[in-house]
């Protein structure tokens, strides 16, 4: 069965006086029908970026200069600019960090849903109304005939976030991409949310990327997981292999240094330095730097190759467990 979606070889850069900076970096990975993949790693390892990559948000000085993104086969780096504005938030839909980025602060939220859902679909007001009232409800937004009729500003953040997020399921696209919509919200609503994107995806067949820097929430929420370092693709897999047996040293380092997994009383794991800049990015591999196992073979860049079920890019995988028990 084909992937819903299949990114090959993407490489997105930004041009700019100091030099190139290679964001997005040869990475590849496909998500299937109904299955949530994780894509995880530090601040500036290139995660939202391969989000907007895919959703063709990249501006000026950026560029999406190689690469395939296939969506159902079809590749949407070829569609002409009016056929992709169809697609996104019809076919692929994106829930931002900063809900405003979705929400417009001068309109109501009903009329933002409605024309949310008339735009990509061919049903009346009224239907398409008691769509938008179905998905607030469905993100646990109580009230939700009176919330309709307010403004954004008239919400608190983590509730504006929820509506950002009912905007994206009105549609019931067959992609959706997360780049942490849950950060802002507390626990209780979160494991809300998290409950009810699993549940979409495995009931309407959904594809769903989770972009976070948070393990477990991955661990509890997706079934594949990808880890980026500087712009690549460094370890992917099964959530449950890769997280507890992972093979790359950033893999294995970003894992140890979770405080569950601390010690009491000891000083927090970390690993040393600190991410390297995109555009001045030593040759080989660009962990070598960062880790101990690094040799003179490691200024070569390491191709993704198999080892144990998962793809990795390291010359000298990791054998042992990260420190502190089970994941």
């Amino acid at each position: 069965m084909a992937a819903t979606l299949q990114v090959e070889n993407l490489q997105t850069h930004f041009f700019s006086r100091g030099g190139i900076a290679r964001a997005v970096d040869d990475v590849s990975f496909a998500v299937q029908r109904g299955e949530v993949m994780g894509l995880v790693g530090e601040s500036g390892s290139g995660k939202s970026m391969t989000g907007y990559s895919i959703m063709g948000l990249i501006d000026e000085p950026g560029q999406v200069v190689g690469g395939r993104i296939l969506l159902n086969g079809r590749d949407l780096r070829l569609l002409p600019a009016e056929e992709m504005r169809t697609i996104r938030g019809n076919r692929i839909a994106m829930i931002f960090q900063d809900p405003m980025m979705t929400l417009n602060p001068v309109l109501r939220i009903d009329t933002q849903m409605i024309e949310a859902v008339r735009a990509h679909q061919d049903v009346g007001k009224h239907a398409a109304l008691a769509m938008a009232r179905d998905a607030l409800v469905r993100v646990g937004i109580a009230a939700p005939d009176e919330r309709l009729q307010a403004y954004p500003h008239q919400f608190s953040g983590g509730m504006r976030q929820r509506v950002a997020i009912a905007i994206a399921l009105l549609n019931k696209p067959d992609l959706i991409i997360c780049d942490e919509p849950t950060t802002a919200l507390d626990v209780t609503i979160q494991g809300q949310i998290l409950f009810e994107m699993q549940k979409l995806c495995r009931e309407s067949g959904t594809a769903l990327i989770w972009i976070t820097h948070d393990l477990s929430v991955v661990a509890g929420l997706a079934d594949t997981v990808s880890v980026m370092y500087a712009g690549r693709i460094v370890e992917s897999g099964d959530v449950a292999q890769v997280l507890m047996q992972p093979r790359h040293p950033y893999t294995h380092g970003l894992i140890a240094s979770a405080p569950s997994r601390n010690p009491p009383g000891q000083p927090l794991r970390q690993i040393p330095g600190s991410t390297p800049s995109l555009l001045t990015l030593p040759s080989g591999c660009s962990f070598r730097d960062r880790c101990a196992r690094a040799t003179g073979e490691c200024v070569e860049t390491p191709e993704t190759r198999i080892v144990d079920g998962r793809a990795l890019r390291c010359f000298h995988p990791m054998t042992e467990a990260p420190p502190g028990g089970a994941a």
